[in-house]
């Protein structure tokens, strides 16, 4: 799945070069996003704009609710959610990580909640690990998706093994030295994490505890 902003794709002049034209559709799943929308009628514009050239009635749904943090505004975010929701639209929403937006966007009809680990472009990686647990806890009706702030493979790691069914990355491969590399750690980690995840950590201990233990053993 490829995530493309709309408002970054020329749809007014198809024989201009545009960046879907280096999408392969066939094996691609196309998914329009409203980034760089302030406003919920501004992203509700703009996801009907992406359906009507044949995008996709999906859609990544971003409302920025400040320019220096681009951290979402959850309420511009609730209204549009409604809104193509009832339109027919698949919305899979940035939002905070907390959990209240969260069920209220489940609420609207949100096919999944896609929550930052740190703000749009920062590579800070999870900030806050605690609300991803309570999240994942919590929350079991559509997939978790962690969306901005991963910067390398370990913050990949962490977000899958927090329980995450996906991580959303462009900035830390696009930045990377080798992008290619990059994405293949980042590959490697997505997967490492499940597993991870799946296989069940062992619990965290204030003292040593003996990895061969004498139980059982003839003195």
């Amino acid at each position: 799945m490829v995530t493309v902003a709309v408002r970054r794709v020329n749809l007014n002049d198809p024989s201009k070069e545009s960046l879907v034209d280096y999408i392969d559709r066939e094996k691609t799943f196309l998914l329009p996003n409203t980034a760089g929308c302030y406003t919920a009628d501004a992203a509700i514009r703009t996801a009907r704009l992406a359906r009507e050239v044949g995008m996709s009635n999906w859609v990544k749904l971003e409302v920025i609710g400040d320019s220096e943090t681009l951290y979402p505004d959850t309420e511009g975010l609730l209204e549009a959610t409604r809104t193509l929701v009832r339109e027919g639209f698949v919305v899979l929403p940035y939002t905070s990580d907390d959990l209240i937006v969260a069920r209220k966007l489940i609420d609207s009809g949100a096919s999944a909640v896609m929550p930052l680990a740190a703000p749009i472009g920062s590579g800070l990686g999870v900030q806050n690990p605690a609300a991803l647990r309570i999240l994942r806890e919590k929350i079991d009706a559509v997939p978790l998706i962690v969306d901005a702030g991963v910067g390398t493979a370990s913050d990949a790691a962490l977000a899958m093994e927090l329980g995450a069914d996906g991580v959303l990355m462009n900035t830390a491969i696009a930045l990377a030295d080798d992008p290619v590399k990059m994405a293949e750690a980042m590959k490697l980690a997505v997967d490492a994490g499940r597993l991870a995840y799946e296989a069940g950590r062992m619990p965290r201990r204030l003292y040593a505890s003996a990895s061969s233990p004498l139980d059982g053993m003839v003195s």
